[in-house]
């Protein structure tokens, strides 16, 4: 049986900003829970945009949102497996739409497989997104994601922060304010234990003894303390070197041995057995003709990467809307898996010539107030809400607009009483929160190795805001306390 909605703290405004500011900034510099400012230097960073309080959530809803995370890793590992079928017919399609990035994608991919693919070995570390929806408290999937996934490392953190404010009596002078579970997400760890797990699988069939983990990653990354906590996780729990590289370095420090096509490191000689995209998923991360080059070294290589470009290309929107066809979940899931899977979706549609797609172009020009337009683009920044798509759509031909769905908005309620501090200012406006669940799937054509669950993310944005994406500037990070 639920608990009853626990309300927030009552604190002062004097008591916020003397009190517990200053506990909560100074452990989160003591504990790492930071981002580099815009033009930064290396010996400065910030605290990341957080709330002040962890945000109540219905207990139910958090666990089924992790139950199915395990279908979840299994279907879109199945549809990757299926390489010659389904997804690269769809994929194929999309790619006339979108050809700057999802085409380039597509066609590196079709060369890649004309040069030969020696690893059949994929990883994913996936993070599916969803919001609560407020009529029933079911979740709602946003988004998946099977790319450079991020907060899997500050994630752990915030939920430490709040559990021991909370705990420690900050939150009500003295005294212990909830008494219901801050779980702290173990996030950090578990991603690490998978990618350590594919490199035990790769060491066994490649013969070697202590193959390292290339972390790709963006020129300037200013979400590098997330990226760092895995890495020094991976050595500590493992034993695991890694070694941080941009996509425009990738030929000038690895070499690609012919035969057996392995990767190892000019500096050292380290043989190379897992790359791990933190970078990757907008075309501004492949500047020049040289970067998508490097990223065909990569697929063709033998390290095993999370993810390779098939299992990239299953997170684009487009298949997240074709999947809500139950005639075509059918071909990747069981029936129980299905109504699992099925309950968490909400209405997309395509913006084609189909009927589906002709009744999703009229609701975008007519009744445009309950939907989200989406591209196949990653990160923040990329959605158009609301009024604003029939503006959208006059601007570009109508040929163009198969590179977007129109996915239904999620009646998510928000929290009222929560406050947001960001560099160091607290802002108390009402938030909506979204609840990101981590998995780790190990997968070749044939075989699922491994498959589980990997911890949460809570994100939090201002009600009024559109994007939640916090690297880019639009939210938060959070945590929950169950209810």
């Amino acid at each position: 049986m639920a608990s009853k909605y626990p309300g927030l703290p009552l604190l002062s405004a004097e008591e916020l900003h003397h009190e517990l500011l200053p506990e909560l900034l100074q452990w989160s510099l003591t504990n790492g829970l930071t981002i580099y400012p815009s033009d930064f230097k290396s010996y400065e960073c910030n605290v990341i945009n957080m709330t002040v309080y962890p945000t109540p959530m219905p207990r139910n809803s958090f666990e089924a949102a992790i139950d199915v995370q395990l279908e979840y890793n299994k279907l879109y590992a199945t549809i990757a497996q299926d390489a010659d079928g389904w997804l690269s017919k769809e994929t194929q399609k999309l790619s006339e739409f979108d050809p700057d990035f999802t085409g380039k994608l597509w066609a590196l991919y079709l060369k890649a497989k004309e040069i030969g693919m020696t690893q059949k070995i994929g990883m994913g570390i996936f993070r599916s997104d969803y919001l609560i929806d407020g009529d029933n408290a079911q979740i709602k999937q946003v988004e998946f994601n099977t790319v450079s996934v991020s907060f899997g490392g500050l994630s752990s953190k915030v939920s430490e922060l709040h559990s021991y404010l909370n705990a420690s009596g900050k939150y009500a002078n003295g005294k212990r304010f909830y008494d219901l579970e801050v779980p702290i997400s173990n996030s950090a760890e578990c991603i690490t234990n998978g990618m350590a797990n594919a490199i035990k699988k790769y060491n066994a069939v490649s013969k070697a003894k202590d193959s390292i983990v290339v972390f790709v990653v963006q020129k300037s990354e200013r979400n590098v303390f997330d990226q760092r906590l895995l890495e020094y996780n991976l050595f500590k729990q493992h034993g695991i070197l890694s070694k941080r590289l941009t996509i425009h370095e990738i030929h000038t420090k690895i070499i690609l041995e012919p035969t057996k096509k392995k990767l190892y490191l000019k500096s050292t000689g380290q043989e190379v057995g897992l790359v791990y995209f933190r970078a990757g998923y907008t075309p501004n991360d492949y500047v020049t003709e040289q970067d998508w080059e490097n990223r065909l070294l990569l697929e063709t290589s033998f390290a095993i990467k999370a993810p390779n470009l098939l299992t990239q290309l299953s997170g684009t929107k487009k298949i997240q809307q074709l999947l809500a066809d139950k005639s075509i979940l059918s071909r990747f899931a069981s029936s129980d898996e299905i109504e699992k899977l099925y309950a968490t979706f909400v209405k997309m549609y395509p913006l084609d010539e189909s009927e589906l797609g002709k009744e999703g172009k009229r609701l975008a020009l007519e009744e445009p107030s309950s939907f989200v337009l989406k591209p196949q683009r990653e990160g923040g920044g990329n959605n158009i809400y609301k009024e604003d798509i029939p503006k959208f759509l006059a601007t570009i031909p109508e040929k163009d607009w198969s590179a977007y769905i129109l996915m239904e908005l999620i009646a998510a309620t928000p929290t009222n009483g929560n406050v947001i501090a960001r560099e160091g200012e607290l802002v108390t406006e009402p938030i909506l929160s979204e609840l990101g669940i981590f998995g780790c799937v190990l997968f070749d054509d044939k075989n699922i190795y491994d498959n589980v669950r990997s911890g949460w993310l809570l994100r939090s944005k201002i009600a009024v805001s559109n994007e939640g994406g916090v690297a880019a500037g639009f939210g938060c990070i959070d945590s929950p306390v169950l209810y």
